[in-house]
């Protein structure tokens, strides 16, 4: 043996995954019930407990903690139990044929009350019976025995090798019916086609959870339409204040946002289990029958349709985010060019106002060029005063007179120099920032 690099911690996992949940082999005649819930995470816990409380019951090991499907043989019967993302399901499988049509389901073989108490909600039951077929065309006395005055759908499936039946109807019980005539089905077929039937319309009902969401979500689209319709055209004729028509725009957003958070988990799981629906349904590999609606057709005018709405909702909602975002982005385009301009406007008075100062300034400053040349030559006159004190020949009038106009004109001068070094000193970083 060749031996291999460390595997990858999830290798087995994956390797596994392809292999799980096979279906049962099933021979003919054989009956089989499914009932699905829905299940939360806070009764998982539960579940388990519930589901190894019945193993004990029938002396049979329970399922291993953290498992997600489990197979058990408890004697009369055979239970199945799986467990999906949003849902699990029982499937009891009995041998043998009932009496009359649907009279003995698998699920009565369990303790009465059990199924009663399981955690959850039912969202799907049916029953399933596999009965031998010589291979004519089944008359309408052996549907009507299985299903009364309902309208039956079905055909030939697996390549001519069974007919499927159902109604899609709950029944008084709160069942649903399915028949498959075996015409020369495998074990193994038998199986797969009984889970294929179940699984078909455990995932109609799952994705149909999504069209009364979808029903509440369109009436308030309509709303938030017309709204939307009307603040847009105010915007177009400037009917009022753009900041109020802001903030109703945000409240328009905000419902529209809040609408899809609710939504788009359900609308997304739908559109999953409508896949899964078509894609059972192919696997079934339909032949008509002479006046049956095919399961195919049959959800094709039932069934799609509804999920089309869904849909539309999905879309319709994410295009009016998309709207509202867009004239969100319009009306603060335009406010903000309205607060530019009104930016530029308190700029260019501050201009003015700064202009103003520097006049006063300067001319504050040229008045006060008189008095301190007035006190600076009376400095000087009491200097010449003193020197004339001590006996020098100085004359104080003559020194006043002539510092008069030295003095003024060193004020300016020094003026002059002291706004050319501020001013350069300003429009220089101006240009560096610029």
């Amino acid at each position: 043996m060749t031996p291999l690099p460390p595997d990858h911690a999830q290798r087995r996992a994956l390797a596994d995954e392809v292999h799980a949940r096979p279906p049962e082999a099933l021979t003919t005649p054989s009956r089989a019930t499914c009932v699905a819930l829905l299940v939360d995470s806070e009764a998982r816990t539960r579940e388990a407990a519930h589901l190894a409380g019945l193993c004990e019951a029938f002396g049979v090991s329970a399922p291993s903690p953290g498992a997600i499907h489990f197979a058990v043989d408890l004697g009369p019967a055979r239970l199945r139990w799986e467990r999906h993302g949003e849902f699990s399901n029982y499937t009891v499988f009995a041998s043998g044929g009932a009496a009359t049509p649907f009279s003995e389901p698998p699920i009565a073989l369990l303790p009465a009350g059990w199924l009663q108490g399981a955690p959850g909600q039912t969202i799907f039951a049916g029953h399933a019976e596999i009965i031998p077929h010589d291979g004519a065309e089944p008359g309408p006395e052996l549907l009507a025995a299985h299903f009364g005055e309902a309208l039956v759908v079905g055909s030939r499936i697996g390549g001519g090798a069974a007919l499927a039946f159902t109604d899609f109807q709950l029944r008084d019980d709160g069942f649903s019916r399915f028949l498959v005539l075996d015409r020369s089905l495998t074990a193994r077929q038998a199986g797969r086609t009984v889970q294929r039937l179940f699984e078909i319309e455990t995932y109609r009902m799952m994705a149909m959870l999504a069209l009364p969401v979808a029903r509440e979500q369109l009436q308030r689209i309509v709303a938030i339409e017309r709204d939307l319709a009307t603040l847009t055209d105010e915007i177009a004729r400037q009917s009022a204040a753009d900041e109020s028509l802001l903030a109703a725009l945000t409240t328009l957003a905000a419902e529209v946002e809040k609408g899809l958070a609710a939504s788009q988990y359900r609308f997304g799981a739908c559109r999953a289990y409508h896949d899964l629906v078509i894609r059972r349904i192919a696997e079934l590999r339909e032949r008509r029958l002479p006046g049956v609606q095919t399961i195919e057709e049959f959800m094709g005018r039932r069934f799609t349709p509804a999920a089309a709405t869904c849909a539309t909702a999905s879309e319709r909602l994410h295009d009016l985010s998309r709207h509202v975002a867009q004239a969100s982005a319009l009306l603060t385009t335009r406010v903000e060019i309205a607060r530019e301009k009104q930016n530029q406007q308190l700029l260019s008075s501050m201009n003015r106002r700064a202009t103003l100062q520097l006049r006063l300034q300067q001319t504050v400053e040229i008045i006060s060029i008189v008095p301190i040349t007035y006190y600076a030559v009376a400095l000087i006159g009491y200097a010449a005063k003193a020197l004339k004190a001590a006996d020098l020949p100085v004359d104080p009038e003559l020194t006043e007179g002539v510092a008069i106009p030295i003095v003024a004109l060193v004020l300016v001068a020094g003026m002059r120099w002291v706004h050319h070094r501020v001013f350069g000193e300003i429009e220089h970083g101006a240009d560096l920032e610029m």
